[in-house]
């Protein structure tokens, strides 16, 4: 077949697909929820009442123990529940732990140039930074780790990840800190490897925003106590009291207030990941969705994936590029899938180059990747007809 029969064939009228996804959620966050999840089957006992009481703290430390029990996380590592999404995690490991040394930062998306700007802009470090364009990793093997480290694990808005964590040295000098809430259930972390890590439940257990979780290995804790920065630290980034680590945030005892409904969704989401066979099971679901992406890009010449090394490419926020669209034409796409109810919040992050972005975590159902693909050729053939 030429070129052109091919061309002719993309823009010939495609009929609208009969059948839809059953879960047409594919947002890189807020993501989809579990499968089978209900406002009915969250646990009510602690909502009404204060996280300073029993049942609060309670359900606080068991949301954490969930946690630790999903991750494989070793002893060694403090897991905190902390305000401010993902974002509130890492500002505060940033504005808490950074000075004490040389900073090299990692971008090549837009979350990694965000840390770029705090350590430029608002702390005014001036740190090495280290960039690479959209769908493109920098060289790991010429960072300076005698300097902390600041980089996304799982670039949301490139689908772009760190290959594995051997590029970490295990004599390094500096700490690592990985904003990694695109990646933590999704991928088995090298926790020696990482000694900050911030998240939040909105990404692969599909819980609901505004709440980070701040995970600290032994070195960051020890930084923490040694050193202390030349910047004042508003209330919710305090993690010390007189010259000791504050342990009841690490215990359930939260900064400030929780939200006990947002606790109580995302332990659900943890209950129903332990059901799988816990972290490997939810592995199992993102790997099995990305394949079937995968698949579906390889069978369409006018698809290709951002990420085009495979050995770096998300298995969760998975980014693709559309042949010929820009900005206009991908809203419109967008816009035809969300309108027929087939697919909701496709479009490609706001900053990065026009394409889509199909989220493929553990909460979404392979099945539901499948029949996305001939909503993908009716879009497509519906939008270039104009």
């Amino acid at each position: 077949m030429t070129d052109s029969t091919v061309t002719d064939a993309i823009l010939a009228p495609v009929a609208k697909p009969a059948t839809k996804p059953a879960r047409p959620y594919f947002s890189s966050g807020p993501c989809a929820k579990p499968p089978g999840w209900s406002p009915e089957k969250l646990a009510t006992e602690s909502l009404g009442r204060s996280h300073r009481s029993k049942i609060g703290k309670t359900r606080l430390q068991y949301c954490i123990d969930l946690m630790r029990e999903a991750l494989r996380l070793p002893d060694t590592h403090r897991i905190g529940i902390v305000p401010g999404s993902d974002t509130g995690a890492f500002e505060m490991a940033m504005w808490t732990m950074l000075g004490a040394r040389g900073v090299t930062t990692l971008a090549w998306e837009s979350f990694g140039e965000g840390w770029v700007t705090d350590a430029v802009k608002q702390l005014r470090l001036e740190p090495n930074v280290v960039r690479a364009d959209y769908g493109q990793l920098p060289d790991l093997d010429v960072l300076d780790w005698s300097t902390d480290v600041l980089f996304t694990w799982n670039g949301t808005t490139s689908g772009v990840r760190v290959p594995d964590g051997e590029w970490i040295p295990a004599d390094r000098e500096g700490l690592t800190f990985a904003d990694a809430t695109s990646a933590v259930f999704a991928y088995d972390l090298p926790w020696d490897k990482i000694d900050v890590a911030t998240f939040s439940w909105q990404k692969v257990l599909g819980g609901e925003g505004a709440h980070g979780v701040l995970i600290l290995g032994p070195r960051a804790v020890e930084r923490l106590t040694e050193y202390t920065p030349a910047w004042p630290l508003p209330k919710v980034f305090r993690l010390v009291s007189k010259g000791a680590l504050t342990e009841g945030v690490f215990k359930g005892e939260t900064i400030n207030t929780p939200s006990m409904l947002a606790v109580e969704d995302a332990i659900f989401a943890l209950e129903w990941a332990k059901g799988l066979g816990g972290l490997d099971g939810l592995i199992a679901r993102s790997n099995a969705n990305a394949a079937a992406l995968d698949k579906i890009v390889a069978a369409r010449p006018w698809l290709g994936h951002l990420a085009e090394l495979h050995g770096i490419r998300s298995k969760t926020s998975v980014c693709l590029t559309v042949e010929g669209a820009d900005e206009a034409f991908i809203k419109k796409f967008a816009g035809l899938l969300e309108k027929e109810g087939a697919a909701y919040d496709v479009a490609g992050y706001r900053d990065a180059p026009p394409g889509l972005r199909i989220w493929c975590g553990a909460t979404v159902d392979t099945a539901d990747i499948e029949a996305l693909a001939p909503w993908l050729d009716w879009a497509y053939a519906e939008a270039k007809a104009g």
